[in-house]
């Protein structure tokens, strides 16, 4: 079957969704501490507005992090010799995203600060540009961005790191590169399958030659029946900030589609473990992960918007606070965020100083029971619980959680990631 959206469908489906979006508009730039020029450029940002976050937390920038001004959030502090918690969020995330975290883990006694990390939010000094410096966004450079803010506030370690979605293999490799600094490790929705290796013990083997190039995942996922791709190699085009950032239902629509699909509110997110990394087998996840061949993330995610019964319905994602997004990234687009997923063969030498390196400190993995993240990589989370992390304390998958797990069940959260540090630091104590 055709699965395209035709142009008169994709009108039907926005139609549908303008009721929504018209009675959500976007909040006035001086409601969340904004100012911008126009056509997006970014003017002088100030912190978010105190009426924008929950009592207790606050917005602040730190200058000089690793080529950074910072934009931090904060609850607690570092008095009294608090012990530190990073949390690190992922795409499209912003250090909001963990704004119904961080007061419980304040009040269990640790001083909690999330950046909005390089190529996101309001912190500033890197390159947007499709066609700019690509190479200070990958994973080891922004493993020295999240070092560099500890360092910052006075920490020579911290607790735990803590990353979610794209956060969560920064908070590994931070724990692998610097396991005197970060002295556990939380990772969320995206498992970490290790460290490269290299060849070992191969001195006296006879020379191999090299392997046939062959089709590869991307060309078997085209090949299908129903033409895919992979939303990974999507994120890498020149066309994939454009179509997000100029989304025809607009970036609060589309962000609340984005946001609907990949949570426990969408039913069809049953995720089960892949086989196989085979297109076949890649095939059975949403078209969110793989997507239908001719189709851009903007009409993806249109097929799925939710009714405007539900959109007032939801408690986890209120609009108030999905506007909070929908200002920052009308300002900033997506191509920071998107670089991420473009970086990572520029990093790839550098990061097997690190081959077959374990990581022994504490580790918990928490991800939501509806979450395809967790399997999206077939064998990932086998790997992580079976060799890469030597110490991990439990894998839990939340019930009533998408992927957006400290977003859509805070409360479970909170109480999974406190359990897990009173539990590391007693055995320090």
């Amino acid at each position: 079957m055709n699965s395209s959206i035709t142009r008169r469908q994709l009108l039907r489906i926005l139609a549908a969704a303008a009721p929504a979006a018209l009675s959500s508009p976007a909040a006035p730039a001086s409601a969340i501490g904004t100012t911008a020029r126009a056509g997006g450029e970014t003017g002088q940002v100030g912190p978010l507005a105190e009426d924008v976050l929950p009592a207790g937390v606050r917005s602040r920038f730190i200058d000089g992090i690793n080529g950074l001004r910072m934009h931090v959030l904060e609850a607690g502090s570092g008095e009294g010799n608090r012990p530190g918690v990073l949390l690190l969020h992922g795409f499209p995330e912003l250090a909001y995203s963990w704004r119904k975290v961080m007061l419980p883990l304040a009040k269990a006694g640790y001083h909690v600060f999330a950046p909005d990390q390089r190529g996101y939010g309001r912190t500033t000094g890197w390159d947007g540009d499709y066609d700019g410096d690509l190479a200070s966004f990958r994973r080891l450079n922004v493993v020295r961005d999240a070092l560099g803010l500890v360092f910052a506030l006075g920490y020579r370690s911290v607790a735990a790191v803590v990353g979610h979605d794209f956060g969560a293999p920064i908070a590994a490799w931070c724990a692998v590169t610097r396991p005197d600094v970060f002295r556990s490790v939380a990772l969320m929705s995206a498992p970490f399958a290790g460290t490269p290796s290299l060849p070992f013990d191969t001195a006296d083997d006879p020379p191999r030659p090299s392997p046939p190039s062959g089709t590869s995942l991307f060309d078997e996922l085209a090949a299908l029946p129903r033409p895919r791709k992979h939303y990974q190699r999507y994120y890498t085009t020149r066309e994939a900030n454009d179509n997000m950032r100029n989304a025809p239902q607009g970036v609060h629509a589309f962000l609340r589609g984005y946001f609907h699909y990949k949570s426990a509110d969408w039913p069809g997110n049953r995720p089960f473990r892949l086989a196989a990394r085979t297109a076949a087998e890649m095939a059975k996840m949403p078209t969110y992960y793989i997507m239908d061949l001719e189709e851009g993330m903007a009409e993806t995610v249109a097929r799925q918007m939710p009714t405007p019964e539900q959109i007032a319905a939801n408690r986890w994602l209120p609009d108030d606070e999905l506007r909070v997004y929908t200002e920052e990234y009308r300002r900033t687009g997506f191509q920071g965020g998107l670089n991420w997923y473009r970086s990572g063969e520029i990093g790839a030498a550098e990061q097997e100083l690190f081959a077959d390196r374990t990581i022994d400190q504490p580790s918990i993995f928490i991800s939501g029971a509806s979450d395809w993240g967790s399997y999206q990589s077939p064998g990932a989370l086998e790997r992580m619980q079976n060799r890469a992390c030597t110490d991990i304390r439990g894998v839990h998958m939340v019930d009533g959680a998408g992927h957006w797990v400290q977003q859509e069940q805070p409360e479970e959260t909170s109480r999974l990631l406190i359990g897990f540090l009173r539990g590391v630091r007693s055995e320090g104590d």
